[in-house]
């Protein structure tokens, strides 16, 4: 799984980088609206189409760059072409602390994928970095509509400097959006729907708890809810009927045999280091480093792959040689993730959940405890020992007490394969028109088109309907109302650390 991540830090973001797509995302007749819309565009939307030329989108009587450079703090870093859309990147100051606006502020990075004023907006954060790549989130392709997208205060550039850790919260987060949203409601006056996956998930779900007028709906994939930090036999309990037998065993003792080979293999680990400037400061030593690359293998392959993946582990551990176990492991964890250099990026993150979001501790009844030597380790241990921690056990018992009893206009979709779903988001009797749902067979990378038929049926309609494009005469089997664009619409898995969110 931390293969994964060196792609994700390669490609910049967790959303997975796109290439800019030579085809539209819709017919260029289609490009102010789509069937199934409450109407056509405002007057605004609908003049001057010859002046976008180009840009494949209508333009506003004021040009959407010009409305969007006159919102107060907001500035261009710069415009990408995508047909049918605008593309910003832009910078957009905040304050460090919500409660003092006074003392300081920073810029915080954003995106606007910008189809038409009178469409409905999508809200988007991944939780981590924002991709400078135009790319359109499920919801966003299901009702037609623009997409901000906001990237998480503390992960560069988006970080004060000097940087107060202490300011690094859920509720803060959640202040950045209500105040982008406040900003550019004025100029996206339809519905919004906030959205993300993983983190971003949650961070779509903290959202709503702190600003719950905001949003006309929330649509939250793989959202893990750690309640009680310390109580995890939840995830102790999937692992034990995840997938089939067979994979389960394989996968268990190519782990076990990674431990068993731990001083052969941390010498090719020395090696690989060496070559590449790794360095341990932060977790402590190599040892540290390998056992907790070796004990994320397992939950990283159900994170991130399938049952028919399976074929891809050696089937015979025992007799497999170090390469392949090496490559196995690497593969699925990486080896460079726990090295300072793989672990600097995700400073912000290691530390909400060393301090509010909480994360997981699992055990491994197959392997020999002479084996193991430091177990999970937490997530302290991944963020410099400059930067005080202090955990704050009841930020998320108040999320998921506010979740049962109030949750209106939310959906929480989950893969049946995915381990972040062992401890997930339940609604109680004060919720309305609000709903849990599970894609069957999926992993981190589940999603509305990947659930049952009825169950799809249900989500999409409910959020077209939330977000006020829902035909007149609604259908038996509705659909997205943009059609799919093979690269705008990837649909990656959420890419973050394997464990500790």
């Amino acid at each position: 799984m931390r293969k994964a991540l060196r792609w994700l830090l390669a490609l910049t973001v967790l959303t997975g980088t796109l290439t800019t797509a030579q085809a539209a995302t819709a017919a260029g007749s289609e490009a102010t609206g789509t069937t199934g819309t409450t109407g056509a565009a405002d007057t605004a939307g609908a003049a001057d189409t010859a002046a976008t030329a180009g840009h494949g989108a209508t333009a506003d009587a004021a040009d959407i760059k010009d409305r969007l450079l006159a919102v107060p703090g907001m500035s261009l870093i710069e415009e990408k072409p995508y047909p049918g859309y605008r593309f910003f990147v832009l910078g957009y100051t905040q304050p460090v602390d919500h409660r003092h606006p006074s003392k300081g502020t920073f810029q915080q990075r954003i995106t606007v994928l910008h189809k038409d004023v009178s469409r409905p907006t999508v809200f988007y954060t991944g939780g981590y970095n924002v991709s400078t790549t135009p790319s359109r989130r499920e919801p966003t392709q299901i009702v037609d509509g623009n997409q901000v997208s906001l990237e998480y205060r503390y992960f560069t550039p988006s970080r004060p400097d000097p940087a107060d850790w202490s300011k690094l919260d859920i509720w803060q987060a959640a202040s950045d959006q209500h105040r982008l949203f406040s900003a550019l409601k004025k100029i996206y006056s339809a519905n919004w729907l906030a959205t993300g996956g993983s983190k971003g998930g949650v961070t779509a779900t903290y959202y709503e708890r702190f600003y719950p007028k905001d949003m006309d709906g929330v649509v939250a994939y793989v959202a893990p809810n750690d309640v009680v930090n310390d109580e995890d036999s939840a995830y102790d309990r999937f692992f034990t009927t995840v997938g089939t037998k067979e994979c389960r065993d394989r996968l268990n003792a190519v782990q076990r045999e990674a431990l068993v080979r731990r001083e052969r293999l941390e010498e090719k680990y020395a090696a690989y280091a060496a070559e590449n400037g790794y360095t341990f400061t932060t977790i402590g030593s190599l040892d540290r480093a390998y056992e907790a690359v070796v004990l994320d293998y397992v939950w990283g392959f159900w994170q991130y792959s399938l049952v028919s993946d399976c074929a891809t582990v050696p089937a015979d551990a025992k007799n497999a040689s170090d390469d392949d176990i090496w490559n196995s492991v690497d593969t699925i964890s990486g080896f460079s993730f726990y090295t300072d250099q793989g672990l600097s990026p995700y400073t912000p993150y290691y530390y909400q959940a060393g301090t509010q979001l909480g994360a997981p501790t699992i055990h491994f009844p197959y392997i020999e405890k002479k084996y193991v030597r430091y177990g999970y380790q937490p997530p302290r241990n991944f963020v410099p020992r400059s930067i005080p921690m202090r955990f704050q056990p009841l930020a998320m018992r108040d999320v998921d007490t506010w979740v049962r009893h109030n949750a209106r206009h939310m959906m929480f979709v989950y893969g049946q394969n995915d381990p972040w779903g062992a401890e997930r988001f339940r609604l109680g009797k004060g919720a309305k028109d609000s709903y849990v749902l599970t894609a069957p067979g999926m992993n981190h990378g589940a999603n509305v088109a990947g659930l049952t038929a009825d169950e799809k049926t249900l989500a999409t309609a409910r959020i077209l309907d939330w977000a006020g494009v829902a035909p007149a005469t609604p259908t038996a089997q509705p659909k997205p109302l943009a059609k799919f664009d093979a690269k705008l619409d990837v649909r990656d898995v959420e890419r973050e650390p394997t464990l500790r969110h």
